[in-house]
């Protein structure tokens, strides 16, 4: 889940900054009066660019960031507990299937975003680790004539359990990090982890430092999506990865009906039973059908640089998980 970036950076033309050199309207266009039909077309685009929706509700750019940050604070506790009540336990699934689709190799440096209750990090985890545990399987069967010495010198050599992999978790809510970081402790997650509460609209890292990049359920919780898309693309090194586990359309009329009324006579009561919380769920399954669909997010994603973008409906198109690579042309 992500909040905006400062208004620092909107103060200047009220528009995203890739619109920063060719959107922006001269000063002199600006102070035209409003009474006239130009001053009046330029006050309306004005207004329109600085509005945007939370959930089904019409709210300024600014306001809308603290609406999301206070959601994510009153469900940070019950959030995975929500999570299997409102998917059936099948959000497990989805999640691994994107560890299945990443299939990262030793070494790999993985920043997940929106990820504060550590789902997709601590998969990682496991998952590089198995790998690692299948390679040491392998050498161990390959050198089965080694002397006590020679096998005392590589174990005394051996590389961390983890091959090198590493994975960053970025939030910007303290309270689904706190959540996160106790789950970590809980589960004896240390090595090859760490936490830091950042912007994915102005990540506080460096340019190409990531070989994968992911976020899943958070995209669309980011006011200026365009932005976060190409802060994802800075962050990847040449060939780095993209992907996305997101709600989208569903594909079936009659599942589509059905996953609507559950969504808006179920979700919502289920989150007041459970979480107390009846206006966050309320606004969590409206932000869904808010989100673009899957080729207008195709054409995001595209748009902001990245390559080789595809997707793969899950559970009929319930959910999709969005690829891209950082490719450069040589």
């Amino acid at each position: 889940m992500a909040a905006p970036r400062s208004w620092a950076l909107w103060s200047f033309c009220g528009c995203g900054w890739s619109r920063a050199v060719s959107g922006c309207r001269l000063p002199g266009l600006r102070s035209s009066s409003p009474r006239g039909p130009l001053g009046a077309r330029l006050l309306s685009q004005e207004k329109e660019a600085t509005e945007t929706h939370f959930g089904f509700e019409t709210v300024s750019e600014e306001e809308k960031g603290g609406k999301v940050y206070q959601v994510f604070e009153s469900v940070a506790k019950k959030y995975d507990v929500m999570n299997d009540m409102m998917s059936l336990g099948i959000h497990r699934v989805w999640k691994d299937l994107l560890l299945w689709k990443m299939r990262p190799f030793p070494g790999t440096q993985l920043l997940d975003v929106a990820g504060g209750t550590g789902d997709i990090a601590f998969r990682f985890l496991n998952y590089v680790q198995a790998q690692h545990q299948r390679k040491q399987k392998r050498q161990l069967r390959a050198q089965q004539n080694l002397s006590w010495e020679e096998i005392a010198r590589k174990y005394q050599n051996e590389e961390d359990s983890l091959g090198g992999s590493h994975v960053m978790v970025c939030d910007i809510n303290k309270e689904m990090l706190k959540i996160g970081k106790q789950k970590a402790r809980a589960q004896g997650y240390k090595a090859g982890l760490a936490w830091i509460l950042g912007d994915a609209e102005e990540l506080p890292f460096d340019d190409n430092k990531f070989d994968v990049y992911t976020i899943a359920f958070g995209i669309r919780n980011v006011t200026h999506i365009d932005q976060a898309l190409q802060e994802a693309h800075r962050v990847l090194k040449p060939g780095g990865r993209f992907l996305c586990l997101e709600f989208s359309q569903v594909n079936n009329p009659l599942l589509s009906r059905l996953y609507d009324v559950y969504s808006f006579q179920v979700i919502p009561v289920l989150g007041e039973v459970i979480a107390g919380d009846w206006k966050s769920y309320q606004y969590l399954v409206e932000s869904i059908r808010q989100f673009p669909s899957q080729e207008e997010f195709k054409e995001m994603i595209e748009d902001a640089g990245f390559q080789k973008v595809t997707y793969e409906n899950l559970t009929s198109g319930i959910v999709a998980i969005h690829s891209g690579f950082k490719l450069y042309l040589r």
